[in-house]
């Protein structure tokens, strides 16, 4: 409250009148504020966190479907539907197989009636899965030794012969390729941290020490480094690649959180089209600065398809935005909304899924018919999204959920809407996201890195398992064959590349 002397012109009345008016307005911003914070805090504690909008499908075909629903005599569409019953699925059929026969004892084979004897008519099968615990063994290599008596009798200087030490991951350890790599997926690709490893042996009564695995762990790193670079070689050969960074927590580094970043190309499975490999890299970092993507990439002026942090801006690739983080803005604006009514931020969901209905028909096409169909039914929706978000802006305030969606979209729609200019890109970089996702969870395990060089251990072991599942290859099978092969001294990088052969 303004104090002003008394008496008051008319003037200072209206002056004063506009200052009560614009504090009132800034209380009830300020107000509006903390309410949405208040509902995003409720909805991040209680409620799903999905990101999916209700009825997606029907966003995009709305039409088609309510035409393909068959309607009676009276004009009331029919929504009755008959629920199909589960069928359990058949068990792999490469699986081995043991056939266990339950029949009648023979002097049960005859008629109750007439005493007949019976004879078979028919039989029932039924598969049950059996579970064999893993097994341990010692393999004990023995090399014979050889030497000349009759130089020993003469005097003569003996030459001792014997065969030659067979070449192996870890020179002299106990540890063999395919241990290696159980203790690799077991960690790496299924979050079982090394002290949990550590109490397994113990159940066998083999007493290995969780810091004997680390330490055979950052030496795979070593040993798979070759072979990551080759794979860095091809990623950088690639027309598009998506990143993303999450932080990492080293307990020997001097800054309390360094960053694992991830750099991926192709698909999360298989594709029929091989121009373009499925690779998924991890490169530790100590920081998340922009040297770090500059570097890495190291001169790559492809695309490059990331979220909204700066630092990627320091590449020389040409960005591409993500979609799916402007969607999460706007969820995040619907949330903070007063419970059971729609506001602008249903608009602007609206629209996006709908371009995101279009990319689902899509899923399959090439990278030419992907370009013609955006231009034809994508383009128009991202036009009317830019004036609705055009004539949104000033109506919004800019610290409101709403407005820092609003803003954030438009300040990257050049990136958002790059997507329409070539058909090799992708309308988000979800496709990165999922392939940290592995990392993320596996941290929620082990929570941290104790060294530098365990953490680019890290980085090279969840490169390796990771680009394996991309291109449809057991990940034990195929660490068990690299750490085989690998250690020998004329081994060849290319017959090992994940996608040019499937024996493993």
């Amino acid at each position: 409250m303004i104090s002003t002397p008394y008496p008051m012109t008319l003037s200072c009345w209206k002056q004063m009148l506009a200052t009560l008016q614009q504090e009132l307005a800034q209380a009830h911003s300020k107000y509006e504020h903390l309410l949405e914070q208040f509902r995003l805090a409720q909805h991040q504690r209680f409620g799903k966190s999905s990101e999916a909008a209700p009825g997606q499908g029907e966003l995009f075909n709305e039409a088609e479907i309510e035409l393909d629903a068959p309607v009676d005599e009276a004009g009331k569409q029919d929504i009755s539907h008959t629920r199909s019953k589960a069928k359990r699925k058949q068990l792999p059929q490469d699986l081995p197989r043991e056939i266990v026969l339950h029949d009648l004892a023979d002097d049960e084979k005859f008629c109750d009636g007439c005493q007949g004897e019976l004879h078979k008519i028919g039989e029932d099968k039924s598969e049950k899965l059996e579970f064999i615990p893993a097994q341990v063994k010692v393999i004990e290599q023995v090399r014979p030794k050889y030497a000349c008596r009759h130089c020993e009798q003469h005097g003569i200087e003996v030459k001792v012969k014997q065969a030659p030490v067979p070449p192996g991951p870890i020179p002299k350890g106990i540890a063999t390729a395919s241990l290696l790599s159980q203790i690799i997926t077991s960690k790496y690709q299924y979050g079982l941290p090394l002290y949990r490893q550590e109490s397994l042996f113990k159940q066998y009564g083999i007493e290995l020490s969780r810091k004997t695995m680390a330490d055979w762990m950052i030496k795979m790193g070593h040993l798979l480094e070759p072979l990551y670079q080759r794979l860095k070689t091809e990623l950088l050969k690639q027309p598009v690649i998506q990143a993303d960074e999450t932080p990492l927590n080293v307990i020997k580094e001097e800054k309390s959180t360094c960053y694992m970043w991830l750099y991926c190309t192709g698909a999360d499975s298989p594709v029929k089209d091989r121009a373009i490999a499925n690779i998924v890299l991890y490169d530790y970092q100590s920081s998340r600065a922009g040297t770090c993507p500059k570097n890495y990439l190291d001169g790559y002026n492809g695309y490059l398809q990331v979220d909204g942090y700066q630092a990627y801006e320091q590449t020389d690739a040409t960005l591409a935005g993500c979609m799916a983080h402007a969607r999460r803005k706007f969820t995040e604006a619907k949330k903070a909304q007063p419970k059971g009514k729609t506001g602008k931020a249903d608009m602007a969901l609206s629209q996006i899924q709908k371009l995101y209905g279009i990319e689902s028909q899509l899923k399959g096409k090439s990278a030419d018919e992907k370009y013609r169909v955006r231009q034809e039914k994508a383009k128009p929706l991202i036009d009317k999204l830019y004036q609705w978000l055009a004539v949104t802006q000033p109506n919004v305030a800019e610290k409101s959920v709403l407005g820092k969606a609003v803003n954030y979209m438009l300040n990257q729609w050049p990136k958002l809407i790059r997507y329409l200019d070539d058909g090799l890109l992708s309308i988000d970089n979800n496709r990165a996201e999922r392939a940290i996702k592995p990392f993320v969870i596996g941290r929620k395990n082990w929570l941290f890195s104790h060294t530098a060089n365990g953490a680019q251990a890290s980085a090279m072991l969840y490169s390796i398992i990771e680009t394996a599942k991309a291109n449809g290859l057991m990940p034990f099978d195929y660490l068990n064959h690299l750490l085989t092969e690998l250690p020998k001294p004329d081994h060849n990088l290319e017959t090992m590349l994940p996608w040019q052969s499937k024996d493993y």
